[in-house]
């Protein structure tokens, strides 16, 4: 609901509020009021059954591009809050901006970047609390870029250990991704158990070719360990 005061997005305030369910957006990029979303439908990646079909599997295949993880945040909102024909507006504004980066430095968040020829193409950032991590926006300047970066976060969340991938709501771009929604109280109860969970994000781990992130999501996928159980 829409917030009366200004509110001091601290560190330690987002990451009460992610545990919480909650998690903070502004009208607009102009607008400097903030204001907390519970969704009574949350969007959610299960990571045992998450949907890439050919064209993206022959594409995360080839490493077309350059996949790289925490290198440059302030590119990656900045391209999540762009403006253009296929997003009219942000949610971004400039307390987000700030508030997120000082979470970035802490640690807490964390970036995947696509990359063709040096040049930043697509990404995401997140939060991460521990077994969950909660996918807050992601860009694309070519076709498949933000898809790849969805599909090596995924892979690198599977092998750290997590169990929820929130994508806060399901549009038709992450719903090709299988993205699903389910009920704010089988949510709360997946949160309540990932974020208790221990898990390694672990940035500097080796990068994961196209092949080896096929593989870690289709190995999860075969076991079905991750949010089936309710």
């Amino acid at each position: 609901m829409p917030a009366s005061n200004p509110i001091n997005l601290t560190p330690d305030l987002l990451l009460r509020a992610y545990a919480a369910g909650l998690f903070p957006m502004a009208e607009s990029a102009d607008d400097p009021e903030l204001f907390w979303v519970e969704p009574r439908l949350r969007g959610i990646f299960p990571l045992d059954a998450m949907m890439i079909s050919r064209s993206l599997a022959k594409a995360i295949r080839s490493d077309r591009f350059e996949v790289r993880i925490d290198a440059d945040f302030d590119a990656v909102i900045e391209g999540c809050a762009a403006i253009g024909p296929s997003r009219p507006s942000t949610w971004i504004n400039e307390t987000i901006r700030n508030a997120y980066r000082d979470m970035f430095r802490y640690g807490h968040v964390h970036t995947v970047e696509t990359y063709r020829d040096e040049v930043l193409v697509g990404g995401l950032y997140g939060v991460s609390i521990g077994g969950a991590f909660f996918g807050e926006s992601m860009f694309h300047r070519e076709t498949d870029a933000s898809k790849i970066a969805v599909a090596h976060l995924a892979a690198r969340l599977i092998r750290g250990g997590y169990t929820l991938l929130d994508a806060q709501f399901v549009t038709p771009h992450l719903a090709t991704l299988g993205a699903v929604e389910i009920s704010r109280d089988r949510y709360r109860r997946l949160l309540a158990k990932a974020i208790d969970r221990p898990a390694k994000f672990n940035p500097n781990a080796d990068r994961m070719s196209g092949a080896d992130v096929l593989a870690v999501i289709r190995q999860a996928s075969s076991s079905g360990e991750a949010l089936t159980a309710s």
